[in-house]
């Protein structure tokens, strides 16, 4: 029976990162985060009470609003395999409650929240894919698409209306208008990260702004400890600077910290992830090109090479001159990486680093890390497709591409005649790229082979088709002259618009 406390601690630990994560960031130096506030088992609204954080200026997300606080409730489980839908929300057994439902809690938080609220749902079970619920979390900043549930359709009846209909007679409202105001600013991460890749996102931020983490080889976590000592005592509720002074207290500032760094972090955001409210660059090194996209596609009214390209070459030509030591945070689509690799190329004499996301939290990669030291490098395979002069080079390591790309290349690029598939031998993963060296290396050999196989006809147009952790796309973007001109293709991740790729721009 010892066993059964452990899912209770492991819960309990897993609220306590969701905060430090947040908290974190009150170290920053003052206006550099818009986080002015954190607070867990907060005196906020009934079940989204877990981890309140608030902003001062209100944060902007993919809605005409600003935020001015955010309600967590957080649901973590022992197994990963668990799935939900749209139909679970209505069910208190589904938060462990007896009484009222998500729902519920949600519609009473709404009522006693005050304006610019958003209320966030984070779960480390997943959505049914088949499930009407899948389809209607925003791909830019995971809240509920309330303008794909309201879709016009009229009756009960259609695949969107059942949804209304069992919310909204749960929740005994009038009518759907009623409906729409408890839903809007409703936020779900499903299959959200590990207790370990939260660990390792707090040890990275953590070092970022001066404070003493534990050794990676020790088999406790002293921020896990210290969240339950600080409630016993009374102490949930932190702004700047009181989450300072209980740093201080606690021991937990380092003698050398985050100002002697002789990296300028520098952050380029074209979609807001999870930890997108927890900066990593200030506001003047931070290019946020959100306001350029409808979910994760860009607006019908922009064009990459006009729009997009210019900026993130202006930017960052500006940062360079500021310090030619630069720490990117790329939270930004495969287009947007490989143009920050073109403009930081090998060339250019700038020394980087980069921040890499991915299931085991964020690191910080860099080409001569010495991760390419026995790691894998790419199998090679090439396809005939007809006799057109122009190559499809597909990159499949973090998921196999080549099946989509081939798609494409049959209906919309009649003039490919070869198809490149470049993929590890240990099949994809999101852990397949080992490190920042490995990424440039692979990278770098994509570009030889490429050019290889132009030979003589270096003007031969290349499509690419990644899927690939961004740091490989940037060092890819670094080699972009010896591989254009070439055409980027981002791909439809959330299936809500054509289910394929669409081509970015072309890179000469």
């Amino acid at each position: 029976m010892a066993d059964a406390v452990l899912p209770r601690w492991h819960g309990d630990n897993y609220q306590s990162r969701v905060f430090w994560e947040n908290a974190l960031s009150l170290l920053d130096e003052e206006g550099t985060s818009c986080i002015v506030e954190v607070a867990f088992e907060a005196d906020g609204p009934k079940a989204f009470d877990d981890v309140v954080v608030r902003y001062d200026p209100p944060v902007a997300r993919s809605g005409p609003e600003r935020v001015t606080a955010d309600y967590h409730q957080v649901k973590w489980h022992v197994e990963l395999g668990g799935r939900f839908g749209y139909a679970d929300f209505v069910d208190p057994a589904f938060i462990g409650a007896k009484t009222f439902s998500l729902l519920q809690r949600l519609a009473e938080a709404r009522q006693k929240a005050g304006p610019g609220a958003c209320f966030t749902f984070l779960t480390t079970y997943r959505i049914r894919d088949d499930d009407p619920l899948a389809e209607l979390i925003s791909g830019t900043d995971r809240s509920l698409l309330v303008e794909k549930l309201f879709d016009g359709t009229k009756t009960d009846s259609s695949r969107m209306g059942k949804v209304r209909k069992l919310w909204r007679e749960h929740l005994g409202l009038a009518d759907n208008d009623a409906l729409r105001q408890v839903l809007t600013g409703f936020r779900i991460f499903d299959g959200h990260r590990s207790l370990d890749e939260l660990k390792e996102s707090i040890t990275l931020r953590a070092r970022t702004v001066g404070v003493i983490t534990s050794s990676p080889s020790s088999s406790d976590f002293r921020f896990d400890e210290l969240a339950r000592a600080l409630k016993k005592r009374g102490l949930n509720s932190f702004t700047r600077e009181t989450f300072k002074q209980m740093c201080k207290d606690e021991a937990l500032l380092a003698e050398i910290i985050a100002a002697a760094d002789p990296y300028l972090p520098v952050a380029v955001r074209s979609f807001l992830g999870p930890a997108s409210d927890i900066v990593g660059a200030s506001p003047e090194n931070t290019l946020l090109l959100t306001d350029s996209f409808r979910q994760r596609y860009l607006r019908d009214d922009l064009n990459w090479q006009r729009d997009i390209r210019p900026q993130v070459d202006g930017f960052l030509r500006a940062k360079v001159v500021q310090n030619p030591k630069l720490r990117l945070i790329l939270d930004a689509h495969a287009s947007v990486t490989f143009i920050a690799g073109s403009v930081l190329d090998v060339k250019s004499g700038v020394s980087i680093e980069l921040v890499q996301k991915g299931r085991v939290g964020s690191r910080v990669w860099r080409a001569d890390d010495g991760s390419e030291i026995g790691a894998p490098a790419f199998q090679v395979t090439e396809h005939t497709l007809g006799d057109g002069p122009e190559i499809a080079v597909v990159i499949s390591v973090a998921q196999s591409a080549e099946a989509a790309a081939r798609a494409y290349c049959s209906v919309s690029l009649p003039k490919v005649g070869r198809l490149i598939n470049f993929a590890l031998p240990t099949g994809p993963s999101q852990r397949g790229v080992l490190g920042g060296e490995h990424a440039a290396a692979l990278a770098e050999s994509l570009a030889n082979h490429l050019r290889q196989t132009k030979g003589n006809d270096a003007d031969t147009v290349a499509h690419i088709f990644a899927a690939a952790p961004n740091a490989l796309v940037f060092y890819l973007g670094q080699q972009h002259q010896a591989i254009a001109p070439c055409v980027v293709y981002e791909f439809d991740f959330d299936r809500r618009g054509n289910k394929s790729y669409q081509p970015s721009m072309i890179m000469d």
